[in-house]
């Protein structure tokens, strides 16, 4: 008799905005495991175009840092699942870094991925770090070794965004990390249909959906909570 497949686990992002946290709930009961709140900043080098202009839309909103917390206070109020902000190093800067984290884990966040912050700096601030096929194996196993809780595979060289196939470059960096550290992998970028999430699954401990997901949260709670389930079904 075969043994079960284990449980992969399923990443959603989403802008903070006021509509957030009804949104997230929707998510989490279509079956996310993590929520990702990205904290809108006014030039994210490592966003596509759905994500840049769902920021530059909060931000034309009003949601600065202090608010976005709030956002993390009250998506937190409705859900029990894990809450990772996803930020810019300037915005902590200016934030202050031990700050940031005081109120966003008050607030109750569980964790943080600051996208441009280089592992050796600020140990203050414990975050999920970056890898991307472009990474050397020594730069992995210091992510590795820093690393909170788990692992991001970036799996293209690229900005976020939907694409048609699931990058060719992710199978060899899950690989090469593989080697180098026991912690659970998550693969994003790129990923937006229940069949990348069933081949990057093969891959990896986890996936991370970004554009897409805030493409159709876009639609509201139903549309948001229909589409989570089937990235759910397909893993």
């Amino acid at each position: 008799m075969s043994s079960p497949k284990a449980v992969k686990c399923l990443v959603i992002y989403l802008v903070c905005e006021p509509e957030t946290p009804e949104l997230a709930e929707a998510a989490v009961e279509g079956g996310a495991d993590i929520i990702e709140l990205g904290v809108p900043f006014s030039d994210p080098l490592a966003e596509g175009p759905t994500i840049r202009l769902a920021s530059e839309r909060a931000l034309a909103r009003g949601m600065r840092t202090k608010e976005c917390l709030e956002c993390i206070a009250a998506v937190r109020e409705r859900v029990d699942v894990p809450l990772v902000p996803m930020t810019y190093a300037a915005i902590l800067e200016a934030y202050g870094y031990t700050r940031f984290v005081a109120d966003s884990r008050a607030a109750g966040a569980t964790s943080a991925i600051v996208v441009d912050l280089p592992v050796e700096e600020h140990a203050d601030v414990p975050r999920i770090q970056l890898v991307a096929p472009t990474s050397t194996d020594e730069r992995i196993a210091a992510c590795a070794a820093s690393t909170d809780g788990w692992l991001y595979l970036v799996s293209l060289t690229g900005t976020t965004g939907a694409r048609d196939d699931v990058s060719p470059a992710l199978a060899g960096l899950v690989e090469r990390t593989r080697a180098l550290t026991d912690a659970p992998l998550y693969a994003g970028f790129g990923i937006s249909t229940p069949a990348h999430a069933a081949a990057v699954a093969e891959l990896t401990d986890g996936v991370v959906v970004g554009s897409r997901a805030v493409q159709v949260a876009e639609e509201g709670p139903t549309a948001l909570r229909e589409y989570v389930a089937s990235l759910r079904a397909a893993l």
